[in-house]
């Protein structure tokens, strides 16, 4: 690896662990809770009716594999900055090369459904039946952007700060959403519509699978996009402190995040509103408050998911600018990116980025169904998340082969250890085949092949001629 080791953390041409473990934890429930819950769950509810639980609990599993690899990774040698430079030392330059790009695309893509969603939220304060313009749609999507990009770049311990105000308002929401909820439950709360709140109403209207195996397997796309950014912890490990310790805690609090935020949020929201009446194309937290006949909790909520878009956002655009930072070092981009601002942030792979995310912003103007541009751009960073998934995975069997060592003398071992990482693998492979089913997750899988292209050119073209 490029990397000098020497220089001290305080110099500006390192990053520097100013992120603390209030903010790592916060930064993982973060990433926990992402834009695909409130916004994708109307969709997947709608495909895959109460079975959605289930799908939530098989895909945090997995995923809580993938991070126990990626924690004993990169605890295993402190000077990986993330899981590109893991890739890069375990696997080679290739791998390093295609995980920091292919993660780097994943949050810009990320961002660019992200704007679509805060432009669907906006239009809760429209009047009935308008929507807003395409020029009023951009506007508001550049001004989300340069706000965010104007934090990042101030220090990487506002950007902590910021992160995890946003991260407590979700999770401060959800709670609450849950014990309202349960309450209805409780009480046999009749809405305006004449539905009664009540756990039956999982399985009384055609059962736990509705709509059968089919639908079921349906409903992982937006499912599996809801957990992308899981990941982040393992893109600020050079920039927190005493990561030895807070890294476990943050890694194995997943399964209890995944079962409070996503299973039990959406047992009440089914319970309280029948799943054939959830509107595939609005948040279903937003629409609980307002079939319930509370409009000003359903105005709050609404506030919430907003936030949790722009959390997304600002994790986004953190990590785009660190995935450049890593690739400078490595020699695998422009050097361009490898600078570092006064107060060690990288500030030209920050901008770069987000002026690509602006850029994204133009598929409002020729998708203008929010929720299908959404679903398109979330199937493609769902495909480059999968592959990261993968490397991680990939990394680990090569560290086990090649420095079994260190795993001996390891302190968080990966449960299950390689066999578990090939179950993960084919689990992800038998995602990317059900991303064929529905026409709209097909499109995205059929272009994303275009990328791995571009990636192998760039690739052999930066051998040939050093960057």
């Amino acid at each position: 690896m490029s990397h000098d080791d020497a220089v001290s953390q305080s110099s500006p041409d390192h990053l520097q662990r100013k992120l603390q473990n209030r903010h790592l934890q916060l930064i993982a429930i973060g990433g926990a809770i992402g834009t695909g819950l409130f916004m994708g769950s109307g969709k997947t509810i709608s495909l895959a009716g109460p079975s959605i639980i289930f799908i939530y609990m098989i895909i945090g599993l997995m995923v809580f594999f993938v991070m126990r690899a990626l924690g004993e990774l990169l605890l295993s040698n402190l000077q990986y900055k993330s899981f590109v430079d893991m890739a890069y030392d375990l696997l080679g330059p290739w791998a390093g090369f295609f995980t920091g790009w292919t993660y780097w695309l994943c949050w810009v893509s990320i961002c660019i459904a992200d704007l679509t969603a805060i432009v669907n939220y906006l239009t809760f304060w429209l009047p009935e039946g308008t929507q807003f313009t395409p020029l009023g749609g951009a506007a508001i999507s550049a001004g989300c952007v340069l706000f965010l990009m104007g934090l990042n770049l101030l220090t990487v311990k506002l950007f902590g700060e910021v992160e995890f105000w946003f991260a407590l308002i979700k999770i401060v929401a959800i709670v609450a959403l849950i014990c309202a909820g349960l309450y209805m439950v409780l009480t046999a709360f009749t809405s305006p519509s004449g539905s009664v709140a009540s756990l039956t109403n999982l399985w009384t209207d055609g059962g736990m699978f509705p709509n059968g195996l089919k639908g079921f397997l349906a409903g992982f796309q937006i499912a599996i996009f809801a957990f992308v950014g899981i990941e982040l912890v393992g893109t600020t490990a050079a920039e927190t402190k005493d990561p030895e310790k807070n890294l476990p805690k943050a890694i194995n609090s997943i399964p209890v995040r995944v079962i409070l935020f996503y299973v039990l949020s959406l047992v009440v929201v089914m319970s309280v509103t029948p799943w054939r009446s959830v509107v595939p194309d609005k948040s279903p937290f937003v629409e609980l408050f307002l079939l319930a006949g509370i409009p000003v909790a359903a105005i709050v909520m609404n506030l919430v998911v907003l936030s949790s878009v722009m959390s997304s956002m600002n994790s986004g655009i953190f990590s785009t600018s660190r995935m450049l930072f890593g690739l400078a070092k490595d020699k695998q981009a422009p050097s361009f990116f490898e600078r570092l601002s006064s107060v060690a942030v990288p500030a030209n792979g920050l901008i770069f980025s987000c002026v690509l995310i602006m850029s994204g912003a133009l598929l409002q103007y020729f998708v203008p169904n929010t929720i299908t541009a959404f679903t398109l751009v979330t199937t493609l960073s769902t495909i480059l998340f999968i592959c990261v998934w993968i490397i991680v995975l990939l990394s680990y069997i090569k560290y086990r082969k090649t420095r079994p060592q260190l795993h001996a003398t390891s302190k968080f071992k990966m449960p299950g250890g390689v066999a578990m990482c090939y179950v993960v693998i084919a689990f992800f492979i038998f995602t990317v085949f059900i991303l064929t089913l529905e026409p709209d997750t097909r499109q995205s899988l059929i272009v994303s092949p275009i990328w791995l292209v571009i990636l192998a050119l760039s690739y052999l073209m930066m051998k040939r001629k050093p960057v």
